[in-house]
């Protein structure tokens, strides 16, 4: 079996933000390439390349559960 992959192996081993490829200065990441680096740790920036929707919808969700324990500290803090 014949493959053309030939990657250094000195990029396989740091996380992908320290790649020279990644984010060049004209470019800007997406809200999914955010998210992949986040809960991959900055090991990969593609997880969630599948879906183009995935990474609105955990900033809706990160800024819905904010919002709600905000307002349910300033709503029931006189309970206490």
């Amino acid at each position: 079996m014949r493959t053309d992959f030939d990657f250094p192996n000195k990029y396989l081993i740091g996380p992908v933000v320290f790649r020279p490829d990644f984010n060049t200065p004209e470019e800007t990441i997406s809200v999914n390439q955010a998210w992949s680096l986040f809960f991959t740790a900055g090991q990969e920036d593609k997880v969630f390349d599948f879906n183009g929707e995935a990474g609105r919808f955990l900033t809706y969700l990160l800024l819905a559960v904010s919002v709600t324990g905000v307002l349910g500290v300033t709503l029931f803090s006189h309970v206490i």
